[in-house]
């Protein structure tokens, strides 16, 4: 920014410096113009300039008596080429029987003339003799003299472009880096629990006299089997991601039942919801309900949707499954009673790794990426998903699919 000021700063100056030189020297012109008018026209000079500047692009001469059109373009002409001063120009002069300005175009850049904008002049006095020189696009022409200040302008311009595409970038891999971090400490306590159980099980199992109570083996047993399903879960979230990541889904997609997939999906979820003495109420009213889609990846965006439910709920959960038809597209919502998601946190909840912070517990397990999951499969499945949350009150995920 302090870069920028001092630039705009010092190119503002030298842009003064060059209206000033110019002011000046079409004023020199135009005063070497009238003393040859005064000489021609065999008058006295004033003892004052007879050139008066009345606007930024508007200068006007006094001379005393009548002059020649074609004579005075001729003068102008000269004087302003000595002088290099290109830009485009209208010369009028001043007629005092009619009181109004004759104008004609002269220009040294006649390859140019065509688009010079020119406007009408206006008068000066009402009596006397003058002749009044307009200029049209002076700042472009100043501006196209100051070729070195255009030029590091530009580089400058150039320079904080990459810097603060750097900086970007800079910050972009600092959040990618505490991202990183934080899945991987929290891969770590995933795998952590389900291995410390498995390695306690096993050395119970280990017990020679273990044999004598079955009922102590099967169970035992079971919680190796179950928490060897839990890592099984783990390990197929993280591949599922990649795959996401490398693009290579391999969706094989066929017509199936949304309220089959439903039904599989809250049937894989039965054992989460009554270890929570949870609930699911199905109100499937959609009578189109044939969709192209891919049964195991379809299925585990409804799995997803109904565990986050289950998971984020601090009372026993009370999951409502709606489906109805809609300008010939099915509409699936899955609503719970959970802790509701923040206007913030709704904002981040699709994005990769993004889990909704719960200060420094970890009661509720997981990766961050079912939800980003979910909404690449639904788009991939040419669908839309939307959600609608308040913090103690629950959320409604609505999935917007097109029916085959």
């Amino acid at each position: 920014m302090g870069i920028t000021v001092t630039q705009i700063y010092w190119v503002r100056k030298a842009f003064d410096l060059k209206e000033n030189q110019f002011n000046r020297d079409v004023k020199s012109a135009l005063g070497n113009v009238a003393d040859r008018i005064y000489e021609i026209n065999k008058t006295i000079s004033p003892s004052t300039s007879p050139v008066e500047q009345l606007t930024t692009n508007y200068f006007v001469v006094l001379v005393n008596g009548p002059v020649n059109a074609n004579l005075l373009d001729v003068l102008v002409g000269s004087e302003f080429e000595k002088r290099n001063i290109t830009a485009n120009y209208e010369v009028g002069v001043y007629d005092c029987e009619t009181q109004c300005m004759n104008a004609t175009d002269f220009n040294l850049h006649k390859k140019n003339k065509a688009t010079a904008s020119l406007v009408e002049m206006p008068t000066w006095k009402d009596d006397g003799y003058y002749f009044g020189v307009q200029f049209s696009s002076i700042e472009a022409n100043l501006i196209g003299q100051m070729g070195i200040w255009v030029y590091s302008s530009v580089v400058m311009l150039i320079v904080i472009f990459f810097f603060v595409y750097t900086l970007l970038v800079i910050l972009r891999q600092k959040r990618l880096s505490e991202i990183q971090k934080d899945f991987i400490n929290n891969m770590t306590h995933e795998f952590k629990t389900p291995l410390s159980t498995i390695a306690i099980s096993s050395e119970v199992l280990k017990d020679v006299n273990i044999v004598q109570t079955p009922e102590r083996l099967l169970n035992y047993a079971t919680i190796i089997q179950t928490e060897s399903h839990r890592l099984k879960q783990h390990v197929e979230r993280v591949l599922q991601y990649a795959r996401l990541e490398k693009s290579d889904v391999g969706l094989k997609k066929e017509k199936l039942d949304v309220h089959n997939l439903i039904h599989e999906a809250v049937q894989n979820s039965s054992v989460q919801l009554q270890e929570r003495n949870g609930k699911i109420t199905l109100l499937l009213e959609a009578t189109e309900k044939i969709i192209s889609a891919d049964r195991l990846h379809f299925t585990n965006v409804l799995f997803n949707l109904i565990d986050n439910a289950i998971k984020y709920s601090d009372s026993p959960p009370h999951l409502i499954i709606k489906t109805k038809n809609h300008d010939s597209r099915i509409l699936i919502e899955v609503q719970d009673n959970g802790i509701g998601i923040s206007s913030d946190n709704l904002k981040k909840i699709f994005n990769q790794f993004y889990r909704v912070p719960t200060g420094n517990l970890h009661d509720v397990k997981g990766f961050g990426l079912g939800l980003n999951y979910v909404k690449t499969m639904v788009e991939l499945h040419k669908g839309k998903i939307e959600v609608e949350s308040k913090p103690s009150v629950g959320s409604v995920f609505k999935i917007t699919l097109p029916i085959e």
